[in-house]
């Protein structure tokens, strides 16, 4: 039988906590910085843009393919939003579950948002939307005994997967 009092290491984690306090100290919002920096896409994992939406691969993803959606505009609530900037975002989301499906074959997807910091937004002043795909039996131990994550596929691997596919897909040109 296993000894779960043996520490089970999630070093990733330590580098969310501190990416969180470098968005302090650099002032703002990472997804309003990867918008006004087009040239960086590769490096922060941004799949596409459209005029109201960002789509990016989630630093620090529950499984791998976890996908962020974010408005263009700096806003933290959906009231506060259009109903075009709304149905943009919806359409962002159907276009990105299409590829995660053509690529990953995922077998179902939990789509959501975090709206407030008790919820579980760690960016609440700009809304967006996890998509997060999911396959029977992928859930087991490690989450719920010592937040650890498996993520058997490395970003970079799976962006450029992503990235042909949505070229494909005419969603970057």
């Amino acid at each position: 039988m296993a000894d779960f009092n043996e520490n089970l290491w999630a070093p990733w984690r330590m580098e969310y906590i501190r990416s969180l306090m470098d968005e302090a100290e650099e002032g703002g919002c990472f997804l309003c910085r990867y918008l006004e920096q087009p040239e960086q896409d590769r490096e922060h994992h941004v799949l596409w843009r459209t005029d109201s939406a960002i789509v990016v691969m989630n630093r620090f993803p529950y499984t791998t393919g976890h996908l962020l959606i974010a408005h263009t505009q700096h806003q933290g609530d959906m009231a506060d939003l259009s109903v075009d900037a709304l149905s943009g975002m919806a359409c962002a989301t159907r276009d990105a579950v299409r590829i995660l499906k053509t690529v990953m074959q995922p077998q179902g997807f939990n789509i959501g948002y975090n709206i407030g910091q008790c919820a579980g937004a760690g960016l609440p002043d700009h809304l967006h939307a996890h998509i997060v795909p999911r396959w029977s039996g992928d859930t087991n131990f490690m989450p719920v005994l010592g937040d650890v994550r498996v993520v058997p596929e490395s970003m970079d691997a799976l962006y450029a997967e992503l990235v042909k596919e949505a070229e494909k897909a005419g969603l970057r040109s």
